[in-house]
């Protein structure tokens, strides 16, 4: 998806939101286990409840990973049922010397079909560069993440000048371009939002956060938002985990409305 055809879709549904499928087999609706694929089946509803509603989805394939070669055959079918509609980030942080890079692009962008992949930035641009070399695939860097531990290494001033993660959105920017470059902003950082934007006032930052982690979504987009959006903001256990029974899907439509009914106010 280029950036263009993103833009349009924001503004056809009034709505930056992307729906993260974190998909636990332990948590999921137990009605669910008794079919061949539930991971599937449960993605499946979900996307069908929402996909009116967002513009993009981000599975985290930890969740299918750890199941094995299922796992894999769940996440192939979810991201070919999404289509070609919305945005797929596939949230895998992958990131290593250049060559094993090169084999992760093509697993995520030609074998899984993804349109998005997120990136650890620690080993430098020839760790980067083979993610950005597939046309109309967007690399979504760390930049500054929204966990308690991004306190550990990302706030650290580099050379007695700037902030590690400052360091990483302006170098990373040579390496990119507004077509095939984002970065990840935690939006437990909502404070942080005004400052990056003069930084990369242009790209579009993929905002996790929001939901379970907290994350104050009026306040984000405040500073977050540029002309053209600019934003994609998560939430994941908010909208697909709102209930536990039959009416899963039904209650996850109801919290995504809530979401999209705030952006389209703020658009």
């Amino acid at each position: 998806m280029t950036r263009v055809e993103l833009y349009q879709q924001i503004l056809k549904k009034q709505s930056y939101l992307c729906v993260g499928l974190d998909t636990d087999i332990n948590r999921i609706p137990k009605h669910l286990l008794t079919l061949e694929d539930p991971i599937f089946e449960f993605n499946k509803q979900i996307i069908d409840a929402t996909r009116d509603l967002c513009v993009a989805y981000k599975p985290n394939t930890a969740f299918y990973e750890s199941l094995g070669a299922k796992g894999w055959t769940a996440l192939e079918k979810t991201i070919e049922y999404i289509g070609e509609e919305h945005l797929v980030i596939a949230d895998a942080k992958r990131g290593d010397i250049g060559n094993t890079s090169k084999m992760y692009a093509r697993a995520f962008f030609e074998q899984m079909n993804a349109g998005a992949l997120t990136v650890a930035p620690y080993m430098g641009v020839d760790s980067v560069q083979p993610f950005l070399e597939f046309e109309n695939k967007w690399v979504v860097l760390l930049g500054l993440t929204s966990n308690k531990g991004s306190q550990d290494f990302q706030f650290d001033t580099v050379n007695g000048e700037m902030p590690l993660y400052e360091k990483v959105l302006r170098t990373a920017q040579t390496w990119g371009t507004l077509d095939n470059l984002m970065f990840v902003v935690g939006a437990t950082h909502p404070g942080k939002f005004q400052e990056i934007r003069k930084i990369a006032p242009d790209h579009f930052l993929l905002v996790p956060g929001v939901g379970a982690q907290g994350g104050d979504l009026k306040k984000l987009s405040k500073y977050g938002l540029n002309d053209h959006c600019g934003l994609l903001v998560n939430s994941s256990r908010g909208i697909i985990y709102a209930s536990d029974g039959e009416d899963f899907a039904e209650q996850a439509r109801a919290k995504a409305k809530i979401l999209q009914e705030q952006m389209a106010e703020m658009l």
